[in-house]
């Protein structure tokens, strides 16, 4: 059986490219189970369609016989044209990821989706595949058996087995299949190195899944509120491969929290200086939790090569932080991590949010000081999404205006506001959105500093793209609600 795992071409502005961990598993599991005829297709840093790639294949006389698309809900209408792409070339769709997770009907009310995963995939996926290839028939009354599946019966009927228990050992799911991936296409982890290594190749690696913490913006639809984290050991047998037989130049942790065991994320660092791992570079994607980090945490990461922490924040407001978000920290955690990040010599970076219900301008005028006062290398700002599945959708869907009405509009990276509750309008959330960008980034040191990076102008047309959306808006707010 020849199979195609695909995550579809992103719409979102953000240009940065990293590597698809997600589909790595997949092939992975797929790849130890005896399905050795795998393609990955990530149309973030493909050159070709999902359609030419299908085309290309028939005329080879290797047409895929199962494609199988993973998207969030801001690329889930990608996923359904690619599933169309495919199943008009003869090829069994199978769709997951958080979308189809959290509305599978949705989905199969589309002739173009034979299938629907919902939560973890690896082992789902596997016995999918046992029954395909022993009857080719998507409504193979044994497909009852699958726990997480959601499929048509002959008479047409959705059909919505048990949900798959999460697995409790990581340590036994198959490493991702790392020589599937186009790695010299992806951007570097930090942006404030792009540009610097021509030949760099930035990995992602997951050390546990979930977070058990309830931010009521967060959507965790495949792991829930759990933490279920890998051992150091198998951890460390993963980061070896990375380094030695991979050749990479840069590894990013992409857990929700990594951190959330203090007593094993300094165990993982001093397992890293043991292995001499610590030669290359590493950076936390997401953001780790502030109130489980210590002064001697950040030394122990900075010993063991990791070079930028990135941080929640998210707003200057006490009470938003607390009533709204829920975020169970203080402003005062944060000011303290901050501080010992910087003391061992890490570059710090933070994640800010605009617009959550009852904020009122005063509020994100709170959010930006917070974020001059801690000055962190880098600032992400971001515009509240309710993703489906949330404390902040129910909210929005009770009580407020959604202005939002196709799924990709749900991006945290847009230059939108996505909904109304109260009296706070979108072009204020808007207008302080960029006004954070422009006395955060325009400060005449950080400009100074800015123009000594040699990325600012080997990827000077980037920049420039990117100054116009966050500080000037890519449009005219006035009547865009």
């Amino acid at each position: 059986m020849r199979i195609l795992l695909v995550s579809p071409e992103s719409k979102v502005w953000n240009s940065r490219a990293h590597l698809h961990n997600g589909l790595g598993y997949l092939a992975g599991s797929l790849l130890a189970n005896g399905y050795t005829d795998v393609t990955l297709h990530d149309g973030a840093v493909e050159t070709e369609s999902l359609a030419q790639v299908l085309d290309r294949a028939i005329a080879d006389g290797r047409p895929y016989d199962m494609v199988g698309i993973s998207a969030p809900t801001v690329l889930i209408e990608n996923a359904w044209a690619g599933a169309r792409d495919a199943k008009a070339r003869g090829a069994i769709t199978i769709l997951g990821g958080p979308h189809l997770t959290l509305q599978p009907d949705e989905s199969l009310q589309k002739p173009e989706v034979d299938l629907v995963v919902r939560g973890e995939g690896e082992d789902a996926l596997v016995e999918i595949l046992h029954i395909l290839e022993d009857g080719r028939s998507v409504n193979d009354v044994r497909l009852r058996n699958v726990l997480g599946l959601s499929w048509r019966d002959a008479a047409g009927k959705v059909m919505h087995n048990l949900d798959r228990p999460l697995r409790p050992d990581l340590d036994n799911i198959p490493l991702p299949a790392y020589h599937l991936f186009k790695i010299e296409r992806y951007t570097n982890l930090n942006p404030m190195t792009d540009g610097l290594d021509p030949n760099a190749r930035a990995y992602t690696i997951v050390t546990s899944r979930g977070c058990p913490y309830k931010c009521t913006y967060c959507s965790k639809p495949i792991t829930g509120d759990t933490w279920r984290p890998r051992s150091v050991e198998n951890v460390i047998k993963e980061w070896r491969m990375l380094v030695r037989d991979f050749h990479a130049t840069e590894i990013g942790l992409t857990d929700d929290i990594w951190n959330l065991d203090l007593k094993r994320a300094k165990a993982l660092c001093r397992a890293l200086i043991d292995e001499k791992l610590n030669t290359v570079p590493w950076v936390t994607i997401h953001g780790m939790k502030v109130n489980h980090t210590d002064l001697e945490l950040f030394q122990l990461m900075k010993a063991a090569g990791c070079k930028r922490v990135g941080f929640g924040v998210e707003n200057g407001d006490e009470q938003i932080l607390k009533k709204v978000i829920r975020k169970a920290q203080t402003l005062d955690m944060v000011r303290h991590a901050f501080k010992n990040a910087k003391a061992a010599g890490l570059q710090t970076m933070g994640f800010f949010i605009f617009g959550m219900p009852y904020e009122t301008e005063e509020t994100m005028e709170k959010t930006i000081q917070i974020a001059l006062e801690l000055d962190p290398d880098l600032a992400h700002f971001m515009i509240a999404a309710p993703y489906p599945g949330t404390e902040l959708w129910k909210l929005v869907e009770k009580e407020g205006i959604l202005f939002s009405h196709n799924w990709d509009d749900y991006a945290i990276q847009a230059d939108k506001a996505h909904f109304q509750i109260g009296d706070l309008t979108a072009d204020v959330v808007e207008r302080k959105w960029r006004e954070a960008h422009r006395r955060f980034y325009l400060r005449p040191s950080r400009i100074a500093r800015r123009l000594m990076m040699p990325d600012t102008w080997r990827n000077l047309p980037r920049r420039v793209q990117d100054v116009s959306r966050m500080m000037l808006g890519a449009r005219a707010s006035a009547g865009a609600h």
